[in-house]
């Protein structure tokens, strides 16, 4: 069986920008391990900060507990014990050695021979086992060894293999290979060295990792390195959902990954991150598993003819269908139908042609939209509920110093209510005066889960923001959307059509 060792809170952290903390760590840890199911993960670097040594010492006490610790990973340096004694003072039992794999990162930056950089290893090696460690080696930099000094990367394996090492990591750490240098090379390596188990951790600046890991497996590699989302230092590592995606479907080969999680930890590193998975990103994204064509709604219907085996379900999601310029009947009865609105064919014409229309304009259209939309275009009430919840006033009060504080009054029905509240910002301010009225009135309200603002280019302080906020709501997914001058207010009208929508 293949295993993945996922190194987000090691290598993903070197993201420029990107610091977790020590629960974050935890939280991430263990959703890996528990949920997802890779086979290891790489927590953290030997020696960097008291706040790293904290995380390891609560992942490393989290994964004891609960029978995991020899997945628990850490990295540490040829520094004559100095790292080994971190790592055991942390409550680590796996050391990641970090060697040189090239002849020039030797030379040029260690400033030693081989033989020298070779005898250190040794030395180090020994001293991890003598406190109890289990030792992984990475051969940094190993696809250049391999590109401009092979004699001195099988010069290292001859000399290393008969020591205590589980797995030997071979790097591609600048990015540099390409799929057909990355069979060759893993090919020639595990070929000469049947004995040893080798992992290779690719990192994505020719935009091929996802590709060179295909290339490794099918050379023989049984072990492969990711991360989510393909964080990583410059343009990051293989990411982990991609991965998995080309390890069930096209290489067919067993792995003890659960599918239906990815999205899960995959919102999660985004929330700590903060690093926005791209809405085009294989798998998680936001739009992959929405078809904007109405040529492919139709196909759909008929017989899912634009369908590939990576069905939303397995990840925990659904398929959607745009609404815009490109939208046909079909795409628009798809949405209808989830909304169970019934159209006559003529009705469904004109509705079609209105969303065309707006989306000429450049304007978002959600499915949350089109109960307005046909109401505007039918001249009708039919499906226009009356705005039965209103804001009747409210105030942003920011004081330089303290914390901004909302004053709410909202009509609900006809009766109007009133709440103050502070907040980390004015919006927050407004959500926890505006949850405090729901709260006495034992109303139960959605949970915000994403908020985007968007700005025209140019960057003039009077253009239209517009923010879109996502909602669920007793598992419903809503997308309501505030078109204003003012950030604020736009979210404001994008909550407020929100309450309209849940009837509640």
């Amino acid at each position: 069986m293949l295993e993945i060792l996922d190194t987000t809170l090691r290598d993903g952290e070197q993201t420029a920008g990107v610091s977790f903390n020590a629960n974050e760590k935890l939280t991430i840890a263990r959703q890996l391990l528990d949920d997802v199911g890779v086979d290891r993960i790489e927590v953290a670097s030997a020696r960097v900060s008291d706040g790293e040594r904290k995380a390891v010492e609560s992942i490393c006490q989290w994964a004891d507990d609960n029978g995991l610790i020899d997945k628990v990973e850490v990295l540490g340096f040829v520094d004559n014990g100095v790292s080994i004694d971190w790592i055991a003072n942390a409550g680590g039992r796996v050391l990641n050695l970090l060697t040189k794999g090239s002849l020039r990162h030797v030379t040029m930056q260690l400033k030693k021979t081989p033989e020298e950089h070779l005898a250190d290893i040794r030395r180090n090696i020994e001293m991890a086992v003598q406190k109890g460690l289990s030792i992984n080696l990475y051969l940094e930099d190993w696809s250049n060894g391999m590109i401009h000094s092979k004699d001195y990367v099988m010069y290292m394996l001859d000399n290393l293999q008969d020591m205590p090492i589980r797995h030997y990591m071979l790097p591609d750490t600048l990015g540099v290979l390409t799929p057909d240098l990355t069979k060759n090379f893993c090919r020639e390596i595990v070929q000469k060295y049947p004995s040893l188990r080798f992992d290779f951790h690719a990192h994505n600046d020719y935009d091929m990792a996802v590709a060179n890991v295909y290339s490794a497996v099918k050379a023989g590699i049984t072990g492969i390195h990711t991360t989510v989302n393909g964080l990583g230092e410059r343009a990051g590592n293989a990411p982990l959902a991609s991965v998995v995606g080309i390890l069930n479907d096209h290489l067919k080969i067993e792995n003890n990954i659960n599918e239906h999680r990815l999205t899960n930890i995959c919102r999660l590193v985004e929330t700590f991150s903060g690093i926005r998975i791209p809405d085009n990103k294989p798998i998680v994204g936001e739009s992959v598993f929405t078809q904007c064509s109405g040529v492919h709604a139709d196909g759909d219907n008929k017989d899912n003819l634009y369908v590939n085996n990576l069905l939303p379900e397995r990840f925990g999601r659904v398929r959607k269908y745009a609404l815009g310029k490109m939208s046909g009947k079909a795409n628009i009865a798809k949405n209808l139908e989830e909304l169970g609105i019934h159209l006559t064919p003529e009705q469904t014409k004109l509705v079609t042609k209105r969303i065309i229309e707006l989306g000429d304009k450049k304007e978002n259209v959600t499915t949350e939209d089109l109960p307005f939309i046909i109401s505007d275009v039918l001249k009708s009430n039919l499906f226009q509920e009356e705005e039965h919840i209103q804001i009747v006033n409210y105030s942003l009060n920011l004081v330089r110093g303290m914390k901004p504080v909302a004053t709410l009054r909202i009509s609900i029905h006809g009766t109007e209510y009133e709440e103050t509240s502070p907040g980390d910002g004015q919006y927050d301010a407004f959500m926890k005066a505006l949850w405090k009225i729901y709260g006495r009135l034992g109303k139960t309200h959605p949970v915000l889960t994403d908020y985007k603002v968007s700005i025209p280019p140019g960057g003039k302080t009077d253009a239209l923001v517009e923010t879109v906020i996502s909602w669920n709501y007793n598992g419903q997914i809503l997308h309501t959307r505030g078109l204003d001058a003012d950030q604020t207010e736009a979210a404001i009208k994008a909550t407020v059509k929100m309450l309209n929508l849940i009837k509640e």
